[in-house]
């Protein structure tokens, strides 16, 4: 079993080649949000990939390319989410990612950018001569007081 984390660009890092392939996944969902394009998103999941992450319903089950597409044109900038602290690791034809996310970026109709952490965790499972993302749980905790709010104010423990 192997480990890697990311706390640079993933051309930077030094990894095996299961481990930077992998990454190359991440960076690729990264290089797609940013241009705003779905079907190259999508392409790293699995058709039957189970997704929890921030949008209704509480679980998706591949990547719907057209809502996807449609959230990505909500956004009047590029959607810019990028990784931190992302640990891979490896074992066989099955490999899981943990870490932060941020996503910055400005909706249509508002000029107030939206900027926040996230948890994200990633399994993924080669196939053929690639990986391919099997489940993705993406989340925000929430303050446990009568409000029951996002804590979209948190940032990783180094961040400034």
């Amino acid at each position: 079993m192997s480990t890697a984390t990311l706390n640079a660009p993933v051309p930077n890092v030094s990894a095996s080649d299961d481990e930077a392939a992998i990454l190359e996944v991440v960076e690729t969902m990264r290089r797609a949000n940013h241009e705003k394009n779905a079907a190259e998103f999508a392409a790293q999941f699995a058709t039957d990939a189970v997704i929890y992450n921030l949008a209704p319903p509480l679980v998706h089950h591949g990547v719907d390319v057209r809502e996807k597409q449609a959230w990505l044109d909500s956004w009047s900038t590029p959607v810019s989410i990028q990784s931190r602290d992302l640990k891979v690791t490896v074992s066989g034809d099955f490999a899981f990612c943990h870490g932060y996310l941020r996503l910055n970026g400005t909706k249509k109709g508002t000029d107030i950018p939206v900027d926040f952490w996230m948890r994200e965790t990633l399994c993924l499972e080669r196939k053929g001569s690639g990986w391919q993302i099997i489940h993705e749980h993406t989340s925000v905790p929430f303050y446990m007081d009568a409000t029951l709010r996002p804590a979209f104010d948190l940032k990783p423990e180094s961040e400034d």
